[in-house]
């Protein structure tokens, strides 16, 4: 545990926030990091998530930070604190009518597709503003779009993960003018993980997703 310290300092003084990854991760593991003072986890299957928030404690800040499914999304709506991986017209309009069935605004992030894998997701960079116009010629009052997030090529060559988070950070600087100038909401940029939350820190992320350095590797 003196790893989660060590992030957490990192994120103060970054003034960037942790989310605990905790998926395939039993409940004894998040409540032991919920005592150290964590209040925001991760988890990237709905089924998971949703059995996790029925008995963990009620002040969590659940995130769905996988690819998320639009017939899965009535599941997580009426608790779910932000939805990381939004790519699609789609999501966010069915994000939107479950948000409105329960009576509320669900916060989101648009995902980019900022690394050079295939299997990635996201929203490519060149398909962008394309995807804003269809946005907004939609009526998504239930739904806030709060940032984007972004995943680096998984690669040691560290320039290219510093390269493909500077990208991301001006994609971001360049949505917030044009698209979101007169809303505060829009501030959050959700770059890094447990391999690269240290560049993603010093290139302007605002919140870091780490699994592996805070449970340990996973057995799938």
């Amino acid at each position: 545990m003196e790893l989660f310290k060590e992030i957490t300092q990192d994120c103060e003084n970054a003034q960037a926030r942790l989310v605990a990854v905790s998926k395939t991760k039993p409940i004894a593991s998040i409540e032991g990091l919920y005592e150290k003072g964590q209040r925001i986890f991760g988890e990237n299957k709905v089924q998971e998530l949703c059995q996790k928030q029925e008995v963990l404690p009620s002040d969590i800040e659940w995130h769905m930070i996988g690819h998320l499914q639009s017939n899965k999304v009535k599941y997580i709506a009426p608790f779910v604190s932000l939805i990381h991986a939004v790519d699609s017209i789609k999501l966010l309009k069915e994000i939107n009518k479950q948000a409105r069935n329960n009576e509320r605004v669900i916060p989101v992030l648009l995902q980019i597709k900022i690394a050079s894998e295939d299997s990635k997701f996201g929203i490519s960079p060149s398909d962008f503003n394309a995807f804003m116009e269809a946005y907004q010629a939609l009526d998504l009052s239930h739904v806030s779009i709060n940032g984007l997030m972004g995943m680096a090529t998984f690669t040691e060559d560290k320039d290219q993960i510093r390269k493909e988070f500077q990208l991301l950070q001006e994609i971001f600087q360049e949505v917030k003018h044009n698209n979101f100038k007169n809303q505060p909401a829009f501030k959050e940029l959700s770059m890094g993980m447990s391999g690269d939350y240290k560049i993603a820190l010093e290139e302007g992320s605002t919140m870091i997703r780490i699994g592996s350095l805070l449970f340990g590797h996973r057995n799938y």
